[in-house]
């Protein structure tokens, strides 16, 4: 009986978990970061015409792996599967723009964020009128993306004139040339496309709620979360994550507003 009753909690011992290694151990042995991104996403992150990735995102996964001490691995995802692909360790961590929300952080831990957006109104160089919120383009014309959350918002709004673009370059050249009075997109993209344009138009007032984007992982590795806050907050202090920002933005984007 009492033979029966060891291999009974013998074999009890052995069906329990493991106590799992803390992510930061994990990737420390394996001596790198495997990052989750679209890769059809510019500015944040995309394939150029040789292959290679680039964009915000991109050059945020090389500078903190290379403050872990770690190579970086990116691994191509979509969207509408990114996350799930995390639940299932295929990758450590995404940094591919998600937003920090209630419901995302029931399921993940996330770092700190390191950039944030809201709506933003883009307007003519010469514009007179003073828009502040959505409301003050009643009667006037809006230009928005087909099918976005600026379109739902716009249209909720009574009284503007909603018109809807497949493309933003098409949307910032019916503004310049004054078949819209303004335009409402992400301030990020709005950063950018203010960048490479050569239109006369210019950021307009910011319209929204902000929200943060962070680095997702798996819960249970307070290890690797205090490390990984450890990079973004020296990469903040010392400029570098500026020094991205203002390269594809033109300005600081890793700060709230």
């Amino acid at each position: 009986m009492l033979k029966r009753h060891f291999i009974l909690v013998l074999a009890a011992a052995l069906a329990l978990p493991a106590s799992a290694a803390d992510l930061l151990a994990t990737v420390k042995a394996r001596g790198s970061l495997k990052v989750a991104l679209e890769g059809t996403y510019p500015p944040f992150n995309y394939k150029e015409k040789n292959g290679e990735l680039a964009g915000y995102d991109v050059d945020v996964a090389r500078l903190l792996a290379a403050r872990l001490g770690l190579k970086v691995e990116f691994v191509t995802s979509e969207w509408a599967s990114i996350l799930a692909g995390l639940a299932a360790n295929k990758y450590d961590v995404i940094i591919s723009q998600v937003g920090i929300n209630p419901k995302r952080e029931q399921a993940f831990d996330f770092s700190q964020p390191y950039i944030y957006s809201m709506p933003q109104l883009i307007v003519r160089n010469n514009e007179s009128a003073s828009y502040k919120s959505l409301a003050d383009l009643k009667g006037k014309k809006l230009g928005v993306g087909q099918g976005s959350v600026y379109e739902q918002q716009a249209k909720a709004v009574p009284g503007i004139e909603v018109r809807s673009y497949a493309a933003a370059p098409d949307t910032m050249a019916d503004l310049a040339a004054g078949r819209i009075d303004a335009a409402l997109n992400d301030s990020l993209m709005s950063a950018y496309l203010l960048k490479i344009s050569k239109l006369p138009i210019k950021a307009g007032a910011q319209v929204g709620a902000v929200e943060r984007m962070g680095i997702p992982f798996k819960k249970g590795n307070p290890e690797f979360k205090q490390a990984l806050n450890k990079a973004l907050a020296d990469a903040a202090a010392d400029g570098s994550l500026k020094a991205i920002s203002v390269k594809w933005f033109g300005v600081d984007v890793s700060k709230a507003p």
